[in-house]
């Protein structure tokens, strides 16, 4: 079996983000990862979170990682990881009856991502979600325009130093993309090292 990656960020932060999970994901059935990273957080969630089906996808150098975890942790509600670039497709579907996902996931990917992909990112879960699907993210966000905190406008220096094309997003800017297709927020939750966990949920009804 393969080394198993390890992202020390994803140790700290599984336990608050399972706390919002738990409470937002108690109705769901089948959720989307987006971007798994290492599959630490896949395993972790969904051991806890057993009545879920848990898709991990992420881009193509990232599978074999995630596939090591998945292996070693050999849950039953844990399938193959699938690649999923946002911005090139196509997203996975659901094992749901017009195979579309309940439930989203992403962490620590929108401040990776430049804009045109945060914006892919909404338009493929336009079609991957189903109509009363709920969505959370967590990350750094920036309020109003501005940072909130002092580490943050550090982190932020070093990503653009890194990738001018990754940045802190708006929240503002994030949750219109959301609105844009049917999601209203229904939590902003303050986590640890000045992150967030934003949930948000579609009207029932078809898309």
């Amino acid at each position: 079996m393969s080394a198993l990656p390890n992202a020390p960020a994803c140790e700290r932060n599984r336990e608050p983000i399972l706390g919002v999970l738990r409470r937002h994901f108690a109705d769901r059935h089948d959720v989307l990862e987006i971007g798994s990273g290492t599959g630490q957080h896949a395993v972790h969630f969904a051991a806890a979170m057993p009545w879920l089906r848990w898709q991990c996808s992420d881009r193509a150098d990232n599978l074999p990682g995630i596939g090591a975890w998945l292996e070693h942790a050999a849950l039953a509600n844990t399938p193959a990881a699938v690649e999923l670039d946002v911005a090139r497709g196509p997203w996975p579907r659901s094992d749901a009856g017009d195979g579309r996902f309940d439930a989203a996931f992403s962490a620590n990917t929108l401040h990776i991502m430049g804009w045109p992909q945060v914006e892919a990112f909404f338009a493929g879960l336009d079609d991957a979600l189903a109509g009363d699907a709920t969505l959370a993210v967590y990350g750094p966000f920036n309020y109003r325009g501005d940072y909130t905190s002092d580490s943050n406008r550090e982190f932020d220096a070093w990503l653009k130093a890194r990738d001018p094309q990754s940045a802190i997003r708006d929240f503002e800017a994030v949750d219109t993309l959301a609105q844009g297709i049917g999601l209203r927020l229904v939590e902003d939750v303050a986590m640890p090292a000045n992150n967030r966990c934003l949930v948000w949920r579609r009207a029932a009804g078809p898309r």
